[in-house]
């Protein structure tokens, strides 16, 4: 039991880390921020989603993906179906031409609603969809490129692309889909309110503890013997594959459990903020979920949710303050991160403070010393034959 919830914490450093942010999102937000700033901190959160999938397939596992924009958006528009055809009632629709279907289809002089539309009727098939399409489009994609070894910089080419083509997709199709202007005027779960002041209280909570749920089940994954394998194929992949390890399935694994993860945070984008479009998930908001890992630390789970607050904070900032150059600022924000903080703001945590709080351990004057010579040295034996 103790070595699980190691697992689950990530000893008793990352219980710490852990415990302080959960203070930080659970407690201190919500007492001095007002409702409109903690919906707005709700909005951040939810793209902490997708930096913890990054930094689970690109920090550990060595795949960097501009695509997740995708998945993000798979779960924030079947979240969006839901509530808008739950506010597309008969009576809310009496004065359009077609009443019961959702008001931009009948701009478009659709008269019924599509087939694909009908299951979305069905919260439980919703949140069913959450989970499995994103795995499915995760593996198809996945297994398509990682067993022909596609990898580096022409999978990220790969991501881009897919997502210019889902995007063209959803705009072209805007009887379907509501176009450039995506899913609105999102009322309802249940009958229940979701644009009320406490509504929003339960959403942001409902968001902050699901996103502590996944750190913790994401730490467990990174302890197994998978997040070891990850780690090594990141760093020597054929040494991992002449080892007799399937390194394109354990690959297909953690993406697709990245695209889970980044589409559970596109779900709660959509109950927080009420309306899901194409240009949350496009090319460049695709890059932008990248920078938060980034500048947060690639290899930190709860840095990856510092840098999604942070930066979002200054892209509010900046893109208000300076609305025609505000891009360049986050370019130059990447590029400088990527230079000079390799491993964002975890990295300067554990350069700079972490030893502040590290006790000097006794030197045991009984034991020998180590060996200085390199032909005595005894490499650790590491499961599965990977060092």
């Amino acid at each position: 039991m103790k070595n699980l919830m190691n697992a689950f914490l990530g000893g008793k450093e990352g219980a710490i880390g852990l415990v302080i942010l959960a203070v930080l999102i659970l407690l201190v937000m919500p007492m001095f921020l007002d409702i409109f700033r903690l919906n707005l901190m709700g909005k951040y959160l939810t793209f902490a989603f997708v930096a913890i999938g990054l930094v689970l397939c690109w920090g550990h596992g060595g795949i960097l993906s501009l695509g997740q924009g995708i998945f993000f958006g798979i779960g924030g528009y079947c979240m969006a179906m839901f509530l808008k055809l739950e506010a597309s009632d008969m009576q809310s629709t009496a004065a359009q031409t077609t009443p019961g279907i959702p008001d931009f289809m009948d701009w478009n002089q659709i008269t019924s609603l599509p087939g694909f539309w009908e299951p979305f009727h069905s919260f439980g098939f919703t949140l069913f969809a959450i989970i499995i399409i994103p795995i499915l489009l995760a593996f198809i994609i996945g297994f398509a490129m990682f067993t022909r070894r596609v990898g580096d910089v022409y999978f990220s080419i790969i991501m881009q692309a897919i997502v210019a083509i889902l995007t063209i997709l959803i705009i072209g199709q805007q009887g379907f889909t509501g176009g450039i202007n995506g899913i609105t005027d999102l009322k309802t779960l249940h009958g229940w309110d979701i644009r009320t002041d406490e509504a929003k209280y339960v959403l942001y909570y409902i968001n902050a503890l699901l996103l502590i749920a996944v750190i913790m089940i994401s730490r467990f994954v990174l302890s197994s013997k998978l997040g070891r394998l990850l780690s090594a194929m990141r760093d020597k992949e054929e040494r991992v594959r002449f080892s007799g390890y399937d390194v394109a399935m354990y690959k297909v694994f953690i993406f697709c459990f990245a695209a889970v993860v980044s589409s559970i945070g596109g779900a709660m984008f959509t109950l927080q903020v009420g309306f899901m479009s194409p240009t949350i998930i496009g090319i460049v908001p695709s890059i932008e979920m990248v920078i938060l890992a980034a500048v947060g630390g690639r290899l930190s789970l709860i840095g990856a949710v510092y840098g999604a607050v942070l930066v979002n904070l200054g892209k509010t900032y900046f893109s208000e303050a300076f609305p025609e150059v505000w891009l360049y600022f986050l370019g130059a924000l990447f590029i400088g991160v990527v230079m000079f903080l390799p491993n964002g703001l975890a990295g300067l945590y554990e350069k700079y403070v972490r030893p502040l709080f590290l006790k000097k351990k006794p030197v045991d004057s009984t034991s020998p010393p180590p060996s200085s010579d390199p032909d005595k040295t005894i490499d650790p034996i590491v499961e599965g034959g990977v060092k």
